[in-house]
């Protein structure tokens, strides 16, 4: 990849930064101090989260089954802040403690704020998948990768916006077969709202969609489109086990809040155990969680949200590695911190050993 290109997931990358910018630079007023919390403050966390997408379930389990609450620890406001861009800025403004999202938006705090940390991992596979509509033969389905890619040339495809990692996914699949969004695709930008993507699907506005779990699963589920591609099941293989959903915060949030924060990974930790280790609690969690959805769907979506969700919150160095070599590929990220820069790997080790 020529590392002077500029990319439309490049250029909505600098745009997340300032905008990461501006926010905090606004709440900087408002930061808070390293020193050691107090009283009910110290055990009490702010946590926000892009939206109720899958991959912040364990979030939503370690909640509902009182892991939390377990650990001492009182969650106060949970805001759903809709962008990696307004996370990261309440985190770096002091709105939030931690912070669920995907790793781009940890990599884009980083380049602001050095003491960004994961803390721990959500998502261990990369979970936006390409979904076919009728214009694309079902006869390729079983075929392989190059060739799925090859028909989405001269197509229209959905994604959720600009910079986003469902253009990224695109880009990258693209590139790998010499092709350009640029150029050999027309990129429709449809928000996040999974009823309107499928819509767009349906009514034949665009082709395909590159869209986040369950999107896929719905489409199937109505008869509206196909999984075509799909790296959570291992159609990708330069991207198995990409560190995708994450969990991160400051290190002055850590300093700050060091219990809280350590309780906080405890509880997400018996979370993904029970997720991974009980199929039948986790598809009635699922079903609790994502209400509106058919029974159909959550059949579908369950085991492949098991295997995709963390065993762990520790995060692999390996899948840490791919998901910077993603990043770099596709142009949302130019230059990746090093592993051991962004996750405090024997912190969070200690952190699941401290009952």
């Amino acid at each position: 990849m020529n590392p002077q290109r500029t990319t439309p997931a490049r250029m909505a990358g600098a745009a997340a930064l300032v905008a990461i910018s501006l926010v905090a630079a606004a709440g900087c007023a408002n930061k808070g101090t390293s020193e050691p919390a107090t009283g009910a403050d110290a055990m009490t966390l702010n946590v926000g989260q892009i939206s109720d997408s899958v991959a912040f379930f364990p979030i939503f389990v370690a909640e509902d089954q009182g892991f939390f609450e377990d650990e001492g620890l009182t969650l106060a406001e949970r805001p759903r802040l809709g962008t990696g861009a307004k996370l990261a800025a309440a985190l770096e403004s002091d709105s939030i403690d931690i912070a669920g999202g995907v790793m781009t938006d940890a990599y884009n705090l980083y380049q602001i704020n050095d003491g960004a940390r994961v803390i721990g991992s959500l998502v261990n596979e990369y979970y936006v998948d390409v979904i076919a509509g009728a214009g694309i033969p079902e006869s390729l389905d079983d075929g392989p990768l190059e060739e799925k890619v090859a028909a989405l040339e001269g197509k229209a495809i959905g994604i959720t916006g600009p910079g986003s990692g469902t253009e990224a996914l695109v880009s990258y699949l693209l590139a790998q077969q010499g092709l350009d969004t640029a150029t050999d695709v027309t990129l429709v930008n449809l928000g996040a709202d999974p009823s309107a993507a499928i819509g767009a699907l349906k009514a034949g506005r665009v082709d395909a969609l590159s869209f986040f779990q369950p999107v896929g699963e719905q489409a199937e589920a109505t008869g509206v489109g196909r999984i075509f591609i799909s790296p959570a099941r291992g159609d990708v293989p330069e991207l198995a086990d990409a560190v995708h959903g994450a969990l991160f915060t400051t290190q002055e949030v850590m300093d700050h809040k060091p219990e809280a924060t350590a309780a906080f990974v405890r509880g997400i930790a018996r979370a993904e155990e029970l997720i991974s280790s009980d199929d039948a609690a986790a598809a009635e969690l699922l079903q609790k969680y994502q209400s509106t959805m058919d029974a159909e769907t959550i059949k579908l979506l369950a085991p492949v949200l098991q295997d995709a969700i963390a065993d762990t919150p520790v995060p692999a160095e390996s899948g840490y590695e791919t998901s910077a070599a993603f990043h770099q590929e596709s142009g949302l990220i130019p230059d990746p911190p090093a592993f051991a820069d962004l996750v405090p790997s024997a912190w969070i080790e200690s952190a699941l050993q401290d009952e």
